[in-house]
C-alpha cells in the first residue's frame, strides 16, 4: 500500500507556524518512504474563507519547499457528495434526523450543568419515528452507544475512548450543509489518504471520524496526532510568542531550509544532531520518533539554526534570497553575479538574511551621512594625516585588486605607527557610514575603483571638516 498524507488547511487564517510543522511532517514522512502528499483546502465555512488566504497559503508552502503531489482540492467542491452520504447513512440507519429547537437544546445543556454532568447531546430524537413534516431539522449520526473506540496512534500509542462519552454529531445542518466531520471522513476515504497527520487538538474528533468510517464501510486510515507547540513560558504558542504567518519569516531573513530544519527538531531527533539538510531530513525523518510531550519554540534556536544553514549554504544558493530582500529596502535588479561575490565577506557576520541586506545596502547607495557614534569613536585628529595619506596611495594604485590595497593601507600602518584599526576604520565610515561592515580591502575592490574613490574624497572632506570645527 502507498502512503498518502494529507494537509488540511482551513483559509479562515494564514498558514501559521504550526500548520508549516504539520504540512512538514507529512511531507517528510510521505518522502521517506515514496509516498504521496495531497493538499486539501477545507473551506466549508464560505463565510470565513479567502481566496486571499488560500494564495498565501499556497505561497507559504511553495517557499517552504512543500508543494503537495495532488492538489489543492477543494473541499466545497465535493459538498453533494457529502450530502448524498449523510443521506446513505440515514437509509442504512446510522444517523437519524433531530427537530430539536435551540431553547429546546439550550434547557438540556442547562439541565446537564446543573446535575455537574457534561453538556452533551442526550438523543432525544434518536428513536422518533415519525418525519418532521414542516419542522426544520439536522441529521445526526447515530453513534455506538456500547464500546469503545480503540486506535494504534503512530506519536501517541493506544488511545481508547468510550463510545458512552461521545454523542451524536451532527451530519447536515437545517440548512442542508455538511459538517466538518462528515466531509472529512468523505474527502480523505474518496482521495485514498493512507495517514491522518494532525495535531493532538483533533484527538476528540477521531473517535467520532472512525466510527464514521466503519459505519460506511470503509478502511480507517491509520492516525498520527503531534504534541501542540508551546512558547517558552508554557503556554499554547500564539502571535507573542512567533505563531505569525510562514510569510513573515521569509521577511524577516530565514532560510526555508532552515525553518524546516527547527521545525523538524520540534518533537522529533535524530542522535545529537541539529543541522539537518533538506536530504537528510527527507531520509531520516520518522513519525514513531516524535515524542508526545509538547515542543518549545525558541526564536533564539531559531536564529542560530539559521545562521548555520548561512554559513553552509553556497553564494549562488543565498543570492536569490538576498536580492528579495534588497528589493523590499529599495535595491532594483542588481546585477546577481555582482551580489554573489558580496555574499561570502558577510556569511561569517550575518544570522539572517534581513541582516545581510542591510549590511550589503552601501554596496548600492553610498552613505548620505554618517553614523554619529561611528564619526566620534575614528575620525581623531591624530589619525587624520595618515588616513589621507592613504586615500591619496590608493587613488596612485596601478592595480585595484584586493592585495594591492590591503598593502597600501599596511604601508601606511606601519609608516604612521598607528594600529590597523585606526586607519581602517576612518575608511569604513567614509565607504559605509557606519564602523560595522567586512573588509576594507574586501569592500574597496568589491566597489571598484571609481566609486570607492568618489567615497574616500567626500569621507576625507567630511573629517578635515570635523576637525576644523573642533
Amino acid at each position: 500500500m502507498t502512503m498518502r498524507t494529507r494537509f488540511a488547511p482551513s483559509p479562515t487564517g494564514f498558514l501559521h507556524i504550526g500548520g508549516a510543522r504539520t504540512a512538514l511532517f507529512g511531507h517528510l514522512q510521505a518522502r521517506r518512504v515514496g509516498g504521496t502528499t495531497v493538499l486539501r483546502i477545507e473551506d466549508t465555512d464560505r463565510d470565513r474563507s479567502s481566496q486571499e488566504v488560500v494564495d498565501a497559503i499556497l505561497e507559504g508552502m511553495h517557499w517552504l519547499g512543500l508543494d503537495p503531489d495532488e492538489g489543492p482540492f477543494y473541499q466545497a467542491d465535493h459538498a453533494q457528495r457529502h450530502h448524498d452520504l449523510a443521506i446513505q447513512l440515514l437509509e442504512s440507519g446510522h444517523a437519524y434526523k433531530c427537530t430539536c429547537t435551540k431553547e429546546e437544546l439550550d434547557e438540556m445543556r442547562e439541565g446537564q450543568r446543573a446535575r455537574k454532568e457534561k453538556p452533551r447531546y442526550d438523543g432525544r430524537c434518536r428513536h422518533k419515528t415519525e418525519e418532521p413534516g414542516d419542522k426544520p431539522y439536522v441529521v445526526r449520526f447515530k453513534n455506538p452507544e456500547q464500546g469503545d473506540v480503540v486506535w494504534e496512534d503512530m506519536i501517541q500509542g493506544t488511545i481508547r475512548i468510550g463510545n458512552k462519552e461521545l454523542d451524536d454529531l451532527i451530519l447536515l445542518r437545517s440548512d442542508g450543509s455538511p459538517t466538518y466531520n462528515l466531509a472529512v471522513v468523505a474527502d480523505d476515504h474518496d482521495m485514498g489518504i493512507t495517514h491522518v497527520i494532525r495535531g493532538e487538538d483533533h484527538i476528540s474528533n477521531t473517535p467520532r471520524q472512525i466510527n464514521l468510517f466503519k459505519a460506511l464501510g470503509w478502511d480507517v486510515p491509520v492516525y498520527a496526532h503531534m504534541p501542540l507547540l508551546h512558547g517558552t513560558d508554557g503556554a499554547k504558542l500564539s502571535k507573542r510568542h512567533g505563531a505569525v504567518s510562514v510569510l513573515q519569516y521569509r521577511e524577516d531573513g530565514y532560510l526555508p531550509e532552515a525553518v524546516n530544519n527547527y521545525l523538524v527538531r520540534l518533537g522529533w531527533s535524530h542522535g545529537e544532531q541539529e543541522v539537518f539538510t533538506t536530504q537528510e531530513m527527507e531520509s531520516l525523518f520518522d513519525l514513531t520518533r516524535v515524542g508526545r510531550s509538547a515542543a518549545i519554540f525558541n526564536t533564539e534556536k531559531l536564529v542560530w539554526l539559521n545562521s548555520q544553514h548561512m554559513k553552509a549554504a553556497t553564494p549562488a544558493r543565498l543570492a536569490p534570497e538576498l536580492i528579495w530582500q534588497l528589493a523590499r529596502l529599495g535595491v532594483e535588479s542588481p546585477d546577481p553575479a555582482f551580489v554573489e561575490a558580496i555574499i561570502p565577506e558577510m556569511q561569517e557576520r550575518t544570522k539572517t538574511l534581513k541582516e545581510m541586506a542591510q549590511m550589503a545596502l552601501f554596496y548600492f547607495r553610498a552613505p548620505t551621512e554618517y553614523l554619529e557614534k561611528s564619526v566620534k569613536k575614528h575620525l581623531k585628529e591624530a589619525v587624520l594625516a595618515p588616513v589621507s595619506d592613504l586615500v591619496a596611495r590608493l587613488e596612485g594604485l596601478s592595480e585595484w585588486t584586493e592585495e594591492s590595497i590591503e598593502g597600501a593601507v599596511k604601508a601606511v600602518v606601519n609608516e604612521s605607527g598607528q594600529k590597523y584599526p585606526k586607519i581602517a576604520q576612518p575608511i569604513r565610515v567614509f565607504i559605509t557610514g557606519s564602523d560595522i561592515a567586512p573588509g576594507v580591502a574586501e569592500i574597496l575592490k568589491q566597489l571598484g575603483r571609481e566609486e570607492s574613490m568618489a567615497r574616500l574624497q567626500r569621507g576625507l572632506e567630511f573629517f578635515r571638516t570635523q576637525v576644523e570645527s573642533v
